[in-house]
């Protein structure tokens, strides 16, 4: 079976360089050639002809297979069929400009340096991270000056964002995001030979949507987060899809670690429902700024409110002049597209992407204009971008399936949730094992993972945000100091040494980590499934926690957020409408919430039809109250530490044993009762 997502980790070697060393400045009217007239081409020939009017540079040729469309060319240039017949009879070029497709970049950006030339090569530089290498060896050996066509890593946003991060204003950086959402038709496609394809007559080419149309997310990521060479980048995982019937991938997550140990994560589609303008977001401790990088606009969110900036842009072309004329640095140089390359070669030795299943996907338009929408693919990339997630681990119905670390079944053999071992959960999500989906036998799912509202909502388990000091919930932890949740590096992991499984149970030995790795308490869980009369299942979940020296077991409430006590049990239900809560003697979340009783019960439609959820509190502990939320997002649990935090001495144990009802069908409080009464044996 192939995997989810592949991973490559990075060489850790010095990044190249390219430099111009000891070749002589350029002190007049640089000459310029073009190679290629057309597709991109033609924004290179508008900015050419700008730079032409204000006598800044002399077009000396240009070159293309195919002649130039008429008016394209300013009169009198001469066009020759090819670099090698340009370079045969003019003089060599002080900048030659690649536009060509992307499997042609190599090779005729070696030619140029041979002749001598500095060079502008159009993104991605190069299909594989060895011709990448070649080239810079190549460039370096020739002192030859190469900028890569990045053109948003012009933008004047980007030095702004860093005298923000600098600020202090939204904190420090802890993570950066990419959403992309555009849309691409047969047309495009169909352009030319090489258009979506993974390779051409056995030569790479990568046109994917993380390698060509939606790069400068990637690559505008990538410069915010610090990375620039290829030793920047510690580890890519990829996650590939298409909904076109083409080679490459046209919806696909990227996760990517520096090696300063900044997460990025790049969801992209060009299946979208309609195109939007992408963004990068800088996360921050204390807010946020999302980087509209096509328009050079930033939106910044903090508790100074929000605002929004518009910057200039400095043109490449133009630096790269400047660059030969007074030295200025690059802005795009080969060197540091080193670690953009990282991630293209992560796609490029990826298994080939997944055809995204017929029945996920809606096509719009007709003949050459027709193109495909991933249906709700615009909410699944904001929730990957979220969670940190992929594609595969969200658990999208259109992804490659996730394999869950065992199944719960009935005795009788009927599946009824899956065990996921949480190892690949986002570390600022305290990653830990945990029970999704969750359904009843008629098949409804009741429970959700990695929610857009709440990503550390992890299905039905167990987890605490404060214990010891160590965050076990994930997300911002509620200080007493502050008064308020703060981003802190206090994020812990809920690690699985051992699991048994059978017929009808779960067996699960845990270590619950600290954030500097230190053992804190070690936890046996066992699972028991059994059904319980005529559509319904009953799930007993006990669970004995051991502490390893003196341990806090705390969170929000305890560390004073007055009816925020949630902690211990929880259960994040899928998205349902029409949600009804209750005890033997209160409705309503107001009535329910932070009140003890002998059970509570949940009733609402979920997106494969009725269905309700009883949960009996725990024997050890019947004045545990209830955390209930339901108008802001549907969960249930039990608050182990509503206003106190329970304290262990080493070697002290506690127990916790939940009972809960899966039913198919509308519940009301009799029905609760009764399920609850009869203890719901088989």
């Amino acid at each position: 079976m192939s995997t989810p997502a592949h991973s490559t980790e990075s060489p850790q070697a010095s990044a190249p360089g390219t430099a111009v060393g000891s070749r002589s400045p350029i002190q007049r009217r640089p000459r310029i050639a073009l190679v290629g007239v057309h597709g991109f081409g033609l924004v290179h020939l508008r900015n050419l002809k700008r730079l032409l009017e204000s006598d800044a540079i002399v077009l000396d040729a240009v070159a293309d297979p195919s002649p130039p469309d008429d008016g394209t060319v300013p009169d009198g240039t001469p066009s020759y069929a090819g670099l090698d017949a340009l370079l045969a009879e003019r003089p060599t070029p002080d900048v030659a400009i690649i536009a060509t497709p992307l499997q042609t970049h190599g090779p005729l950006g070696a030619v140029a340096i041979d002749a001598g030339a500095h060079l502008y090569l159009e993104k991605p530089p190069v299909p594989s991270l060895a011709a990448y290498r070649q080239l810079v060896e190549h460039a370096d050996r020739h002192e030859s000056a190469v900028q890569v066509g990045f053109q948003s890593l012009g933008s004047h946003a980007l030095p702004a964002i860093e005298a923000l991060l600098g600020s202090g204003e939204i904190g420090e950086l802890r993570a950066v995001g990419a959403f992309g959402a555009w849309t691409r038709d047969l047309a495009y496609y169909a352009r030319s030979r090489w258009a979506g394809k993974r390779s051409l007559n056995g030569v790479d080419v990568i046109d994917g949507v993380v390698t060509n149309p939606l790069a400068h997310a990637v690559a505008t990521a990538l410069r915010i987060a610090g990375a620039r060479g290829e030793a920047d980048v510690a580890s890519v995982d990829v996650d590939l899809y298409h909904a076109h019937r083409i080679e490459a991938d046209d919806t696909s997550a990227v996760r990517i670690r520096t090696a300063d140990g900044v997460p990025i994560m790049c969801a992209l589609t060009l299946c979208a429902s309609e195109s939007a303008e992408p963004w990068v977001t800088i996360y921050g401790t204390e807010g946020e700024a999302d980087f509209y990088y096509t328009e050079d606009r930033l939106v910044v969110r903090s508790s100074n409110g929000e605002r929004e900036e518009r910057f200039g842009r400095t043109d490449l072309t133009e630096n790269l002049l400047e660059h030969l004329a007074s030295g200025v640095p690059l802005l795009s140089s080969l060197a540091d597209a080193g670690a953009f390359m990282s991630v293209l070669e992560a796609v490029r030795t990826a298994p080939a992407p997944r055809q995204i299943p017929d029945e996920f996907v809606d096509w719009v338009g007709e003949g050459e204009a027709a193109r495909p929408v991933v249906r709700g693919i615009e909410r699944d990339l904001a929730r990957a971008v979220r969670a940190q997630a992929t594609f595969s681990e969200l658990g999208l119905p259109w992804a490659t399936p996730e394999e869950p670390l065992a199944v719960l079944t009935l005795p009788g053999g009927d599946a009824v949730a899956a065990l996921r071992r949480g190892e690949r959960v986002a570390p600022t999500l305290s990653p830990r094992p945990y029970l999704h989906p969750v359904r009843t036998l008629g098949g409804i799912t009741v429970t959700d993972h990695f929610p857009l509202d709440h990503p550390w909502h992890l299905g039905l388990g167990l987890a605490l945000q404060d214990v010891s000091g160590t965050n076990l919930w994930g997300g911002r932890t509620y200080t007493r100091e502050a008064g308020r949740y703060v981003w802190r590096p206090d994020h812990g992991r809920i690690t699985v040494e051992a699991v048994e499984s059978g017929p009808g149970t779960l067996r699960l030995a845990l270590r619950w980590e600290a954030h500097d790795g230190a053992t804190l308490l070690r936890e046996d869980r066992l699972a028991r499934a059994v059904a319980a009369g005529d559509g319904a299942w009953r799930l007993e979940l006990k669970s004995r926690l051991e502490a390893a020296g003196p341990v806090s077991l705390g969170g929000p409430g305890s560390n004073g957020n007055t009816g925020g006590g949630y902690g211990g049990f929880f259960l994040r239900l899928a998205p349902c409408s029409r949600p009804v809560v209750m005890t033997p003697d209160h409705e309503g979340e107001e009535a329910v919430h932070g009140h003890p009783a002998p059970w509570v019960a949940w009733s609402s439609t979920f997106g494969g039809g009725d269905a309700g959820i009883v949960v009996a509190a725990a024997p050890e502990a019947p004045q545990d109250p209830w955390f209930v939320r339901l108008a802001g997002y549907p969960g249930v649990g039990s608050a182990l530490a509503w206003e106190r935090a329970v304290e262990l001495g080493g070697g002290e144990s506690l127990e916790r044993t939940f009972r809960m009802w899966f039913v198919d069908g509308p519940i009301t409080a009799d029905g609760a009762a009764a399920l609850v009464a009869d203890g719901g044996a088989a």
